[in-house]
């Protein structure tokens, strides 16, 4: 699994935070979840905070669960 990349995040005037992945807005954040990840995003790997926050990580088990029996037709 590699490493996240091509995320960013803006800071509006009204403490709105957006991210962007490769330049799309990926999520909206307001209120007490912005602060909370703005806290998380300067004490961590960014990148990595970003992905999670925006749900756009993989977990590495894809492939191993696309070959279980269960999930095979």
């Amino acid at each position: 699994m590699g490493r996240p990349q091509g995320f960013a995040y803006a800071v509006h005037g009204d403490g709105t935070v957006v991210i962007t992945h490769r330049g799309r807005a990926a999520a909206t954040l307001r209120g007490g979840r912005a602060a909370k990840f703005l806290a998380e995003a300067e004490s961590g790997d960014a990148q990595l905070v970003m992905a999670r926050w925006t749900g756009s990580y993989r977990f590495g088990n894809e492939r191993t669960a696309r070959e279980h029996p269960r999930n095979r037709r």
